[in-house]
């Protein structure tokens, strides 16, 4: 059976485990029709425009 060799301690434990569940941040492009900021392949949401052609009516407030 497999005895490790020396105790590791609680920090060196955790900063090992540290980088692996770290989230990502969402990459975000602008959109070509109004400039506001989407995420890439979805509709967006300012001007309801998705492909170049308008998707959703969206109401100006």
């Amino acid at each position: 059976m497999a005895v490790p060799k020396s105790k590791v301690s609680k920090a060196r434990r955790d900063k090992r485990r540290s980088s692996h569940w770290k989230l990502a941040t969402p990459s975000l492009v602008t959109c070509p029709n109004c400039g506001a900021y989407r995420l890439p392949h979805r509709v967006c949401k300012a001007c309801g425009a998705y492909d170049g052609r308008t998707v959703l009516n969206v109401e100006a407030k």
